[in-house]
């Protein structure tokens, strides 16, 4: 009965969160694939309230931009996936925004879980690896969403500066990151945005022991966010839409469980 209850409520929050994106995107003339232009909002003052925190490579810009990948899905991809996250549970996270840091801020320390998408024009300073390394190792949890095969070479490179010693291994649907929250029984269930093929899921365990923490949670050859960006506007389904905020619901859920 509870998972029939959490499956209604999913779908009726999906459809407010919605409304006001598509609200706005109708106002602004943006289209599917253009990317919203936002600014980039200040940082929020930290004040131990949760909050979604992208990590930026590369400069600093001021507006987002489809030609920066690290800003993809900026800003309704989080604020959607914030909207959900306070609706179904006491995390009480910001909503309103996200904050964005470079891998070498000590601010990061602030924030248990980073996203970081489109990697495949990731690169890593020795600074950068050795503050983002340490993150990790102290508890941090990154999840890596947004790209495909042509940018595997790279990610792989640029994690390994990071984690040297790492072991890049595939996740089935047994993984307790599926049941963090939601029961994610087949990753079947998990729908594709555009991206031909199966979604892949990868992951980095501490010490590479997979009986210990999963420290990096890989999204590959799939867009998870896009949903969460584009939903409400009725380019996808409710169901495609709900399945892909369940998924990012346990990204998020057992990054800070665990």
């Amino acid at each position: 009965m509870a998972k029939v209850t959490w499956r209604v409520a999913i779908v009726a929050v999906v459809m407010l969160a919605g409304v006001g994106t598509a609200l706005a995107q109708r106002q602004s003339g943006r289209g599917y694939g253009g990317g919203s232009n936002a600014p980039i909002a200040p940082n929020l003052r930290y004040d131990g309230r949760f909050t979604f925190l992208r990590l930026r490579y590369g400069p600093p810009i001021a507006y987002q931009s489809q030609r920066v990948r690290w800003s993809h899905d900026y800003p309704e991809g989080e604020v959607n996936m914030m909207k959900i996250l306070n609706e179904i549970s006491y995390l009480a996270p910001h909503i309103e925004q996200s904050n964005i840091l470079p891998l070498d801020d000590p601010e990061l320390f602030k924030y248990p879980v980073a996203y970081m998408c489109e990697p495949g024009d990731w690169h890593v300073t020795e600074s950068q690896a050795a503050n983002f390394r340490t993150y990790l190792q102290k508890g941090g949890f990154l999840i890596i969403d947004d790209f495909r095969w042509n940018h595997w070479d790279n990610f792989d490179t640029q994690m390994h500066r990071v984690l040297p010693d790492a072991h890049i291994v595939d996740l089935d649907a047994s993984h307790p990151i599926f049941h963090s929250f939601f029961e994610i029984n087949s990753l079947d269930e998990i729908p594709q945005y555009y991206d031909p093929g199966r979604p892949v899921f990868r992951g980095i365990f501490e010490d590479n022991d997979p009986n210990k923490r999963l420290v990096v949670m890989i999204a590959y050859n799939t867009d998870v966010s896009e949903f969460w960006e584009w939903s409400g506007t009725g380019l996808k389904s409710i169901d495609e839409s709900n399945a892909a905020f369940k998924v990012g619901v346990n990204f998020f859920i057992y990054g800070l469980t665990h």
